[in-house]
């Protein structure tokens, strides 16, 4: 499997709350759905071509229950989707309860059971929102791509995908391209530790 990392960032690198507004709002984030008013159909080719046949979701806990809550509760054709689809949750307490059907926890040494997981045949391990699990697992080297959808809008405020305690990392753009509505559809791969 090739774990994938698929998230939307403003422009500041805010990846928090994208979908809608009452998504997440700790530390009095105030700006969710900002991600909305940029939908796009050539969004929404790519990101299906990125997941490909066969994949199976990777979330952290936090994005795990946010997103399975607010569409089994939704309703429509992405429940069944996202029901249907393995999930694997990290999760820092081994006793969490995973309620939706599909999901398998991965607990304790997390990076070890993903990477037991990217060593198995199979379609993409895909990241969504969890940046938190993002951030432990690329300086491990495991993840192999990240797909960003970077839109032209400043927050100002938020959780951002890289903090200030983050190591440098070097990433190669391997792909670009622009929506209409001037989202940047950007790929890389992870490249060696960048220097000072």
């Amino acid at each position: 499997m090739r774990v994938l990392a698929l998230n939307h960032l403003s422009l500041d690198g805010v990846l928090q709350g994208p979908g809608r507004p009452e998504e997440d709002t700790r530390d009095g984030f105030r700006h969710g759905g900002w991600a909305q008013q940029d939908n796009d159909p050539a969004m929404f080719t790519a990101m299906g071509e990125r997941l490909g046949p066969g994949f199976s979701w990777l979330f952290g806990r936090r994005s795990y229950d946010d997103m399975l809550s607010y569409w089994n509760q939704a309703g429509g054709p992405f429940k069944d989707s996202l029901n249907g689809t393995r999930k694997y949750v990290a999760s820092a307490n081994p006793d969490t309860q995973l309620k939706w059907p599909n999901s398998t926890l991965l607990s304790g040494d997390v990076p070890a059971q993903v990477a037991a997981l990217r060593d198995q045949p199979g379609g993409n391990l895909v990241i969504m929102g969890s940046g938190q699990l993002i951030r432990s697992l690329l300086p491990l080297g495991l993840i192999d791509e990240l797909f960003l959808m970077i839109h032209p809008l400043v927050l100002g405020s938020g959780r951002r995908l890289f903090g200030p305690d983050d190591d440098a990392r070097r990433l190669q753009l391997v792909d670009s391209a622009t929506t209409a509505t001037g989202v940047l559809m950007t790929t890389y791969w992870p490249a060696q530790l960048a220097g000072p």
